[in-house]
């Protein structure tokens, strides 16, 4: 399947991406030999694949940014004519096991989330979606503090066994979701007596509160201030 090289540097990177905004999804496909994708969750990946391809991104699936010479991740984000978020962005799993001993600083999901190329994919009335204008983002001081503190609400209540009492109103900006569709169990955790459980594997997601606004103000803090809920104890019951 055809693939551009990688870009050289950002610069390199930033040209690729401006000059694709405007263009339909069908339009940029055509021109890459592809079928255009179509809509709907089973094909959000397609759209995804089809930005990586006219971009030069190599790290797909690999635990690796998408751009690693440039440490760099694509993420596409939906948006309604109205130019909302249409749902969240997912970042990336969660290794479920060893949360009692993850930190923010050393974590994957803030490796991810250090440097991103945000790929706007509009709908328009008339059905068409079309790529909006990129942006790269890096977060401030004060969005990785409230991300940081997010992370740690999440990854603590699971490090006490509380992983089955974590909705995804948790975190005002990252939330924990399952990954599996059919809610079968794929992944291990522990419970509250520290025994081991299958459990359904789980990932992290910006909520679209927080991309939709980063999109219109990349130093957005929406929430900020927003009243934290007390942290589950071993029993599950809040402090």
């Amino acid at each position: 399947m055809p693939r551009r090289p990688p870009p050289r540097d950002e610069h390199e990177l930033r040209t690729r991406a401006q000059l694709l905004a405007g263009r339909s999804l069908a339009s940029l496909a055509e021109s890459l030999g592809l079928v255009p994708p179509g809509e709907g969750a089973r094909t959000k990946g397609k759209v995804g694949d089809l930005l990586e391809r006219a971009l030069g991104a190599t790290g797909g699936s690999m635990a690796q940014h998408d751009f690693p010479e440039l440490g760099i991740e694509l993420k596409t984000i939906p948006l309604a004519p109205s130019g909302v978020p249409r749902e969240s962005t997912f970042v990336c799993t969660i290794a479920l096991a060893d949360a009692g001993a993850l930190e923010w600083k050393r974590s994957w999901v803030r490796a991810k989330l250090s440097h991103v190329l945000w790929i706007p994919i509009v709908a328009s009335t008339d059905g068409v979606r079309r790529i909006g204008a990129p942006l790269f983002w890096q977060p401030t001081r004060a969005q990785e503090e409230i991300l940081a503190a997010d992370f740690d609400e999440i990854m603590g209540a699971i490090g006490i066994g509380g992983i089955e009492r974590i909705t995804a109103r948790v975190g005002r900006w990252l939330q924990m979701r399952p990954k599996a569709a059919d809610g079968t169990p794929r992944a291990v955790a522990f419970g509250p007596g520290n025994e081991r459980i299958a459990t359904v594997a789980r990932g992290f997601y910006l909520r679209a509160l927080f991309t939709g606004a980063i999109l219109r103000d990349p130093k957005a803090t929406p929430w900020a201030r927003r009243a934290r809920a007390r942290p589950l104890t071993r029993g599950g019951a809040r402090e």
